[in-house]
């Protein structure tokens, strides 16, 4: 029954025609530095950083896994060195970026009513992939990197779905966002405006009050630079005393070079201790060779200095010495073109074998390599034979190699 005009109305009516509103709201928050200006510089960053990642992580997964169209070059032999590395640094610098970025906009997550425009709609659903997605992608990439996993699924196969999930959602959020970015950017820091929430304060409110928006985007900026400083030692060799948080060393390990997997892990040392071991090449071939590791020293020896660039993004120059690929082909009467599949001694394992492409089996300094640094290989560098080739991931450089098969 509605309340004749002039009289008060009830209480329990008012309530009833009270609009819904949220305990917490955008207004809820009152710092200046909700800003929608600094959100449109983080933003921008953030992709950038994103879509290199993004390019060159997916370049090395095709790289392991290639499609038929795909074939990746030997030359020039340290390329992967530097898109890897370019993977893990970006990576690594939008840690801090992403989180700044969380911390400006997500008075916005509290707007009331939560969806104002099928734009806006569609920009809000976006951030579930996105933001979900940037934290998972971050946090199991500097986990995979510290080679910690508190997880039982296949890292490489999630890293690889995820990151089209975000990218998805990062492609669908800059759609929905780009008018507005762009006008925020292209005011120079007049009018830009505010995030709901700061109070309708400006830059020039703000002064004498704390942290400035430019001193805000400038903390962000210098802790995603000295964080990648700090850990880009680890394949820059130049920058290996800065690199105190960087997981591998350069010359840090047997023979002065890092390992990954080593042999009590691939539980191969009875297999490559063995005095009956044999490298055998087959497949499609003339002639099948089963060689000693006599054999193999008594063939003519190569030496190259090549890098072994890892996944993880760290990478180390060596020296390497040892049988050319290409000359065992031509002995077993392999036809020219052959690609050829390496296999380890190690039983189990995702990258117990790799395959050589027609333009590594036949590259001058793709070897079959006996020692490192002018000494017999360490085991845990894959003695008693490991291959080493330019411009090939870490991953695929197998080590305590038993077999060359031709096809």
């Amino acid at each position: 029954m509605r309340t004749p005009p002039g009289e008060p109305v009830p209480a329990s009516e008012s309530v009833r025609r009270a609009p819904l509103r949220p305990p917490v709201t955008s207004e809820s928050f009152a710092s200046p530095l909700h800003d929608r200006r600094a959100a449109a510089w983080l933003g921008l960053s953030l992709g950038i950083a994103f879509t290199t990642c993004f390019a060159t992580g997916l370049l090395s997964h095709v790289i392991q896994h290639p499609p038929g169209w795909f074939s990746w070059p030997s030359r020039p032999a340290g390329l992967y060195r530097i898109t890897q590395g370019l993977h893990v640094a970006t990576g690594i610098a939008a840690i801090p970026l992403l989180l700044t970025k969380l911390w400006v906009v997500y008075p916005s997550f509290w707007t009331w009513p939560p969806v104002r425009s099928a734009t806006h709609a569609v920009d809000r659903i976006s951030l579930v992939p996105l933001v979900g997605g940037s934290l998972f992608m971050l946090f199991s990439g500097v986990a995979n990197i510290a080679h910690w996993y508190p997880w039982h699924f296949s890292f490489p196969v999630t890293h690889f779905w995820v990151a089209w999930i975000t990218i998805g959602g990062l492609v669908t959020h800059i759609g929905a966002k780009l008018p507005v970015t762009a006008d925020v950017l292209r005011r120079r820091g007049r009018g830009a405006g505010v995030e709901a929430g700061s109070g309708g304060r400006s830059e020039s409110a703000a002064a004498g009050d704390g942290l400035s928006r430019r001193g805000l985007l400038g903390a962000a900026f210098a802790a995603s630079g000295v964080l990648t400083l700090v850990t880009l030692g680890q394949t820059v060799r130049r920058l290996d005393r800065l690199g105190l948080l960087a997981p591998r060393r350069p010359r840090t390990g047997p023979q002065g070079l890092p390992v990954n997997k080593t042999a009590i892990g691939a539980r191969v040392i009875a297999a490559a201790n063995d005095p009956a071991f044999r490298l055998v090449v087959g497949g499609q071939v003339r002639r099948r060779l089963s060689l000693s590791v006599d054999d193999l020293r008594a063939l003519p020896q190569h030496e190259a200095t090549l890098p072994i660039s890892c996944v993880e993004g760290w990478s180390s120059t060596a020296t390497w010495r040892g049988v050319r690929v290409r000359d065992l082909l031509e002995m077993a009467g392999a036809r020219a073109g052959a690609t050829v599949r390496v296999e380890s001694l190690q039983k189990r394992g995702g990258y117990r074998a790799s395959t050589l492409n027609e333009q590594h089996a036949a590259d001058v300094d793709t070897l079959l390599a006996l020692d490192l640094f002018d000494q017999p290989l360490h085991i845990d560098h894959g003695f008693p034979v490991r291959l080493i080739g330019p411009n090939r991931p870490g991953v695929m450089q197998t080590k305590w190699v038993t077999r060359l098969v031709v096809r």
